[in-house]
């Protein structure tokens, strides 16, 4: 039996199971291209601040925080901005630092509500099948597989669709919850190690 027959076996409940499976591949291919891409652009642009820094070029850090994605350039600019007092400036600098972890974790939401949910979706779509077998069985007026099979498959594949929707929805999850920490967490370091240089170079 094909996908297409599957499918169509498995009721109207099917169709919204697949919108919510395609959206949990289009998310998580998404951010996927975007984390690779934030760690590329941030490691690049780290390394080119680092060098101006070393080189005591900061006349051309504002050109080059002009000419990258604001995700890296807000906590950038945080560390040349003048600040009234330590805790003044540590404080900005974990604003911006939120501000970044917020557009990393931008749609993740998506996979969880979608990995909580779509058994849910499926065992609605167990519950229809059942009322249609009992339906099925009055109309016909006995009892009988032959007379619940058709209804009895449609309860089946919806509950097996809602819970295969929703393990890869979660496996996805928290698969990107890990890489988002990663990169958060080393777009961190290289920033405290940038703020070092910068705070060395002041004195």
């Amino acid at each position: 039996m094909g996908f297409i027959e599957i499918f169509k076996e498995g009721g109207f409940i099917m169709w919204p199971l697949l919108i919510f499976s395609i959206a949990v591949w289009v998310v998580t291919i998404q951010k996927i291209l975007f984390l690779n891409k934030f760690k590329k652009d941030s490691k690049h642009y780290l390394d080119e601040a680092s060098k101006l820094i070393i080189s005591k070029d900061l006349a051309k850090l504002e050109w080059l925080y002009k000419n990258c994605p604001d995700v890296i350039a807000k906590a950038h600019y945080a560390v040349f901005e003048e600040a009234i007092s330590k805790d003044d400036y540590e404080a900005r600098l974990q604003r911006r630092l939120s501000e970044t972890n917020h557009e990393l974790k931008k749609n993740l939401w998506i996979l969880g509500t979608i990995g909580s949910s779509a058994p849910f979706i499926g065992l609605f779509g167990t519950v229809w099948g059942i009322m249609g077998s009992f339906k099925a069985i009055g109309t016909a007026g006995k009892a009988g597989f032959s007379v619940v099979a058709g209804t009895i498959s449609e309860a089946l594949i919806a509950t097996a669709a809602g819970i295969i929707v929703a393990v890869f929805a979660v496996i996805f999850y928290n698969y990107l919850q890990i890489k988002i920490s990663e990169a958060a967490s080393d777009f961190k370091n290289g920033l405290g190690d940038m703020v070092d240089q910068f705070n060395t170079l002041k004195r």
